[in-house]
C-alpha cells in the first residue's frame, strides 16, 4: 500500500469513530457494559470525528452518522496553498467565507428540492482555500454524490506543511436527523475518561455550538502524537468536523512538529465558514432516528445520590461526572491516592444470550441477586476491579473501581479504594429498583 493510500485509510478510521476519548478503554474488558456500549462509543469521534465519547459517555445514544471518505482525488493531489483572506489564515475566528473558498462552491438555490451535488474536487478546493499558506500533498476529496455505503456525506483529506513540518488533516460533512439527540451533545468530555490539554465549547449565533478539543491520538499517551479536533453541530443539523495531527499520518508516523499547525481559532474559523452552506444544502436530511425512551433510566444525579448513601464511612464523592443514560462516575480518596469509581445501571429484564453468558456461573445471594466479580488491567500497574450484579427484577448494576484517578492515567495506589465486598454492598443494595 502506498503512503498516500495508507494515510487515507488511517484518516478514514479517525473520521469514522468518535472521542478517543470518549473511549471506553478498560471498561470493555471487564464486561462493564457488555451490551450497553453497543449503543454508544459515539459521543466524540471514535473518535469524536463522525459519530461520538468514552468510558461512560459511550452509553448515551447519539446518532451522528459517520462519514466515509473514499476520495475522488484532486487533479494533481499536490499544490501550494496561498494565504487565505479569512480568519483561518490570520487566526481570528470568522464566519465569513474567503473569496477563494466562495468561488469554489456555489450555494444551491433556496427552495430547490434536490440541490445540485458538490463534487469532491470542489470540497477539496474550498478546504485548501481556507488554509494558511503552505504545501499540500496527498489531497483527496469526496463530494455529496450518493455512493454505495455512504448516502449523504462529503469530506476531504490532505497533508499540510507550512514549513514547520507535515500535518495530516481531514474535514468531514454530514447531517443529523431533526430528532437526533446528538444535536444537543457537543460538550467537552470528562477528563477522567478523556485526557486532553485544552477544550472549549462555544455557542453559535442562532443556535448550535462548536467544541474544539486539543488532545492526543491515544488516551493513554503511549505515543506523543497530538490530535486536535473542531466539531460543529448546527441548528440545521449540520455536523462538520475538522481534525489535524502533528504528524504526517494519524498513526504509525513519527511526530513532525511540536503541535498541529492550525490554532483553535483557525479550526473554528474553518468549520464555521459560510463556504460550507452549499455542501450542507446538498446533503439530504436523514430520516428521523429511533429514539430510546430514557424516562425509566437512572440519571447520573440519581446514581450519585444513591451511592453517596452507600459509601463506607469517611469516603465522599468528588469530581462527579456522567450522563443521563444510566452512567455516573466520581473519585474517592482515602488519603493514600485517588481512585476513580464508575457505575452503570441498566434494564436487563429481558432474557437474552448475553445475560446467560455473563451471569450463568455467577454467585447468587439469598435475595436472588446474581454477582460476578472480575479484575482486569490494560497496562502493568493499572487495574480495574468490577462487581457486576443482576437484581431479581432484571436491573443490572455494575460498579468498577480503578487504582488511579482516571481510566487512563498511571496508577496512584496499589489497589482501588473500594474492596470487592464494599463494591458488592453498593451494587447489590436493595435500594436499586427497576423503574416501571
Amino acid at each position: 500500500m502506498s503512503e498516500p493510500d495508507k494515510f487515507e485509510d488511517d484518516l478514514l478510521y479517525a473520521l469514522t469513530r468518535t472521542g478517543e476519548g470518549f473511549r471506553p478503554g478498560q471498561a470493555d474488558q471487564a464486561g462493564l457494559v457488555a451490551g450497553g456500549y453497543q449503543r454508544g462509543r459515539r459521543r466524540w469521534r471514535r473518535r469524536s470525528t463522525a459519530a461520538v465519547v468514552g468510558g461512560a459517555a459511550a452509553l448515551a445514544l447519539v446518532g451522528t452518522g459517520a462519514v466515509y471518505l473514499t476520495g475522488s482525488g484532486s487533479p494533481s493531489g499536490t499544490g501550494t496553498v496561498t494565504a487565505a483572506s479569512t480568519g483561518a489564515a490570520s487566526g481570528a475566528a470568522s464566519g465569513s467565507a474567503s473569496g477563494s473558498a466562495s468561488a469554489a462552491l456555489t450555494p444551491a438555490s433556496t427552495g430547490t428540492p434536490t440541490p445540485e451535488a458538490v463534487s469532491g474536487d470542489e470540497v477539496l478546493a474550498a478546504f485548501q482555500a481556507l488554509l494558511p499558506k503552505g504545501q499540500v500533498t496527498s489531497a483527496k476529496g469526496t463530494g455529496t454524490e450518493s455512493t454505495p455505503g455512504m448516502p449523504g456525506g462529503a469530506g476531504a483529506t490532505l497533508v499540510f506543511d507550512d514549513g514547520h513540518g507535515k500535518a495530516a488533516m481531514g474535514i468531514s460533512f454530514s447531517r443529523t436527523a431533526s430528532n437526533d439527540p446528538g444535536r444537543t451533545q457537543n460538550a467537552c468530555p470528562d477528563r477522567k475518561t478523556v485526557p486532553y490539554d485544552a477544550c472549549t465549547s462555544t455557542g453559535l449565533p442562532g443556535g448550535g455550538s462548536v467544541t474544539v478539543l486539543q488532545g492526543y491520538e491515544y488516551p493513554d499517551r503511549r505515543a506523543t502524537t497530538k490530535w486536535w479536533n473542531a466539531r460543529l453541530i448546527g441548528q440545521d443539523g449540520r455536523l462538520i468536523q475538522l481534525s489535524e495531527w502533528n504528524s504526517a499520518a494519524e498513526k504509525g508516523s513519527p511526530d513532525s512538529r511540536p503541535a498541529p499547525p492550525l490554532s483553535p481559532e483557525q479550526l473554528t474559523a474553518i468549520v464555521t465558514d459560510k463556504s460550507w452552506d452549499a455542501v450542507v444544502a446538498a446533503i439530504p436530511e436523514p430520516r428521523p432516528v429511533p429514539v430510546r425512551d430514557t424516562s425509566k433510566e437512572y440519571t447520573a444525579q440519581e446514581i450519585l445520590r444513591i451511592v453517596a448513601g452507600l459509601l463506607p464511612s469517611g469516603l465522599t464523592e468528588t469530581e462527579p461526572g456522567g450522563d443521563g443514560s444510566g452512567y455516573a462516575n466520581f473519585v474517592l480518596d482515602d488519603g493514600r491516592g485517588k481512585s476513580m469509581v464508575q457505575l452503570n445501571v441498566q434494564d436487563w429484564s429481558r432474557s437474552d444470550r448475553t445475560k446467560e453468558e455473563l451471569f450463568g456461573n455467577a454467585r447468587t445471594l439469598p435475595d436472588g441477586t446474581k454477582v460476578a466479580v472480575s479484575k482486569g488491567s490494560d497496562k502493568p500497574g493499572v487495574g480495574m476491579w468490577t462487581v457486576d450484579t443482576l437484581h431479581p427484577d432484571g436491573l443490572r448494576v455494575v460498579i468498577s473501581s480503578f487504582n488511579s484517578g482516571t481510566q487512563v492515567s498511571p496508577a496512584t495506589r496499589k489497589t482501588p479504594v473500594l474492596t470487592d465486598d464494599q463494591m458488592q454492598a453498593i451494587a447489590a443494595a436493595p435500594v436499586w429498583k427497576l423503574k416501571k
